[in-house]
């Protein structure tokens, strides 16, 4: 306990003695929750100069009457406590704030932006536990990056929207339903969907200006239809570039599905490819549908860090779970049986292997298990065939 009053004592000190000489940039790292930002030290005119806040563990409990970051334009709190009530006291008094990132402020409960935010552009708040309300009336928010559990989004005007991140559970649908068809000037959408259960709806609104979209569906192959993406996509006219991340035709390879045509897409990227019947009509479906493709990248499950990072220095591959393994062989094959024969002339097809060190472990572990099944058929036969149970690996009777 000494300990920690001492530390935080040379905070104070440290704090105290750079306050009011014109600071701009002000970063405080700590991993005590328990140290109390000391506020009143950048009061009366102390902290106008200051334009970059990061804070990161500790707590920081401004008040209204401390109207003391009126240059601030950045602001970035990590594992911060404070509750919704003293951030939006702050915020109201910081009217030229252009960024706000927060990530893991777990006492926060609702997070209100008020209106006088006339500046702010970008908004980024990742894995507060307790988030319940993302209440936005910043007018003029551009790029909106949000990931954790789903809440209740109210973004307000978001007719400058042209950035949104996405990650949480069922967010594909969500977006799809109740956000996307607000943000008529979107470029950019990346949706990360921990379990998507329910299907891409049809969608009646456009997205005129949507020009890349990424997709991570983290859901079993088999649960969700990937065929039912081309509504999303008929609904984006202007799209170049798609990035579908992780997502088997052999029961029923006959039937693929047809949509609509595509006349802007010139690159589509499929990573985590599986043989996952919907997602081969999704692929067939470019080939034959989009008519301005240019490049399609297939890529199969790949360890951590990447197979097919050439850069990597670790030179070493984690293993993955050898079902994983057989399920990059089914997609390889599902790529060679149904998808090469229909790529055009002027579409240049990328298929990204897993490396040979992983293609070596699966058949090592492949040839380890088929050997442990002859062993223990044999161990069996010796059991059964003995006249008396005798010890296969010594002479010992038992």
């Amino acid at each position: 306990m000494m300990k920690l009053l001492d530390l935080c004592s040379k905070v104070d000190q440290i704090l105290k003695k750079h306050s009011g000489i014109g600071i701009e940039e002000l970063t405080l790292q700590l991993s005590m929750e328990e140290y109390n930002f000391p506020c009143s030290l950048l009061s009366n005119g102390s902290g106008e100069s200051i334009r970059y806040l990061h804070l990161c563990g500790c707590s920081f409990r401004p008040t209204a009457e401390l109207p003391w970051l009126k240059s601030l334009t950045k602001m970035r709190l990590h594992a911060v406590c404070f509750t919704g009530d003293e951030l939006e006291s702050l915020l109201c008094n910081s009217f030229a704030l252009e960024r706000l990132v927060l990530t893991h402020c777990d006492e926060m409960v609702c997070l209100k932006i008020p209106c006088m935010l006339q500046r702010l552009r970008y908004l980024k708040v990742f894995c507060c536990e307790n988030l319940r309300v993302i209440d936005n009336k910043a007018p003029n928010i551009s790029s909106f990056l949000y990931a954790g559990e789903r809440i209740q989004l109210s973004l307000g005007n978001t007719l400058k929207m042209e950035y949104i991140h996405l990650a949480f559970g069922g967010a594909l649908h969500y977006a799809c339903v109740e956000l996307l068809s607000s943000m008529p000037n979107l470029k950019i959408a990346n949706i990360n969907s921990r379990t998507e259960m329910a299907n891409t709806p049809v969608l009646r609104s456009k997205f005129l200006h949507l020009k890349k979209l990424i997709i991570r569906p983290r859901t079993t192959i088999f649960s969700y239809d990937y065929f039912s993406l081309v509504s999303l996509l008929g609904a984006c006219p202007s799209l170049e570039t798609l990035i579908l991340d992780h997502v088997s035709i052999f029961t029923d390879p006959s039937d693929l599905r047809k949509g609509q045509q595509h006349h802007k897409m010139k690159r589509v990227k499929i990573l985590g490819f599986t043989s996952a019947k919907s997602l081969v009509e999704l692929t067939c479906h470019f080939l034959e549908s989009v008519t301005s493709l240019e490049y399609l990248t297939l890529e199969s499950y790949q360890s951590c860090p990447r197979c097919s990072v050439r850069a990597s220095k670790c030179r070493k591959c984690y293993p993955l779970p050898i079902d994983v393994l057989r399920e990059a062989q089914r997609g390889l094959l599902a790529i060679r049986t149904y998808i090469e024969p229909k790529v055009p002339s002027m579409v240049k097809l990328r298929v990204v292997e897993p490396c040979r060190r992983c293609q070596l472990l699966l058949n090592f572990r492949c040839a380890t298990h088929h050997y442990s099944m002859f062993y223990c058929l044999v161990f069996v036969s010796v059991i059964v065939s003995s006249s008396y149970q005798k010890c296969p690996f010594c002479s010992t009777g038992t």
